[in-house]
């Protein structure tokens, strides 16, 4: 019997940061994925502390920013690889209206921090702006791909990974522990994504799904080095190529690519740069996306030592860290989760509870 903290699902965002979080706090884990599903491998991975299109502030951006500035760049150091990007945001206008909105924030105490009150305007080669572009701070985007991969292939060389199907039926558990197989675990953390659906213990709560897609382009004459976000999103990733995305779909839930939004991405591409551009790659995956818009964290109503770590949507480069960092501190020490996060919210409106 192999005997650890931790025994995580899933290998995603939501695992993997779950798993550094083991390391930082010395606990032992094992993470359990077997590759058939993950919307991590396809995400855009472009974080912001501001809705931009409305031009809000995200619920605890500067606490999500201040874990983050150090979680991935102290990753990279270990890893010896380069996959955290900080780079601007610019947000293109389409109209007066918009720019209005944008003044507007930039007066607001809670996103003043964050926005530019000096619009840019025919900065961009190729982009036009007649409008205006607004720059956002404390921006960038995740090599999503890359940090999967890295840090996957570095957990299966110290024997923390296990490439396998994790089948509920060969869980037991106890009120100290849960066994899987050979493995005993004090505790086990769930974090499959969209996935949840098939998860017994947790597949009644309503994780709803968005399928998102995106392209990879090669734009020559570009030469890009911000993220420029109007109707799509474009990201430089070097070599003139860029990812653009992405679309939203809630009741398609396959990864399967489509043309309809093959057509959506370069109608908004066409609609942002005014050069020529060469479709590389076209990618498809459902977004683990929550009906109220906050992740699912906490431990199952009845088995205290199962846990939940999912809902990151569309924000899981900033949600991944912080979030993971909460659940260990409330597992290991007591301390509470939010309520806008505690998956207990859903207990008592499901009658699960009293």
């Amino acid at each position: 019997m192999i005997n650890v903290d931790y025994l995580i699902v899933g290998a995603g965002i939501a695992g993997l940061c779950m798993a550094r979080q083991c390391q930082l706090k010395n606990k032992s884990f094992l993470i359990i994925d077997d590759s058939s599903r993950t919307s991590s491998k396809i995400a855009g991975g472009m974080f912001n502390p501001v809705v931009l299109k409305r031009f809000t502030s995200i619920w605890k951006s500067q606490d999500q920013l201040d874990i983050a500035y150090k979680f991935y760049p102290h990753l990279e150091e270990e890893l010896n690889q380069k996959f955290f990007h900080r780079i601007p945001i610019y947000r293109k206008f389409a109209s007066i209206e918009e720019q209005n909105n944008w003044f507007v924030a930039c007066d607001n105490p809670i996103t003043s921090p964050f926005l530019n009150p000096k619009l840019e305007t025919y900065s961009f080669l190729h982009i036009p702006s007649p409008y205006g572009l607004g720059e956002v701070f404390d921006t960038g985007y995740l090599d999503v791909g890359l940090f999967v991969k890295t840090f996957q292939n570095d957990l299966k060389e110290k024997k923390n990974y296990i490439e396998e199907t994790f089948l509920y039926e060969d869980l037991s558990i106890n009120e100290n522990y849960v066994d899987w197989k050979n493995i005993r675990a004090k505790s086990i953390v769930f974090a499959e994504g969209f996935s949840m659906h098939n998860n017994p213990f947790f597949n009644y709560l309503p994780l709803d799904g968005t399928k998102g897609e995106l392209l990879y382009v090669r734009i020559p004459d570009l030469k890009l080095k911000s993220i420029v976000k109007s109707g799509v999103f474009i990201i430089p990733i070097g070599d003139d190529v860029y990812k653009v995305g992405a679309t939203y779909n809630w009741q398609d839930k396959t990864d399967v690519i489509t043309e309809e939004a093959k057509n959506e991405l370069l109608e908004g591409l066409e609609g942002l740069i005014d050069c020529p551009y060469e479709v590389i790659e076209h990618f498809a995956g459902i977004r683990p996306t929550v009906k109220d818009r906050r992740p699912l964290v906490g431990s199952h109503y009845k088995y205290k030592n199962i846990y939940l770590l999912n809902g990151l949507g569309t924000r899981g480069v900033l949600l991944g860290p912080y979030l993971s960092e909460k659940l260990l501190l409330h597992i290991e020490e007591g301390l509470p989760l939010d309520k806008n996060i505690d998956v207990s919210r859903y207990y008592k409106k499901l009658q699960l509870i009293k």
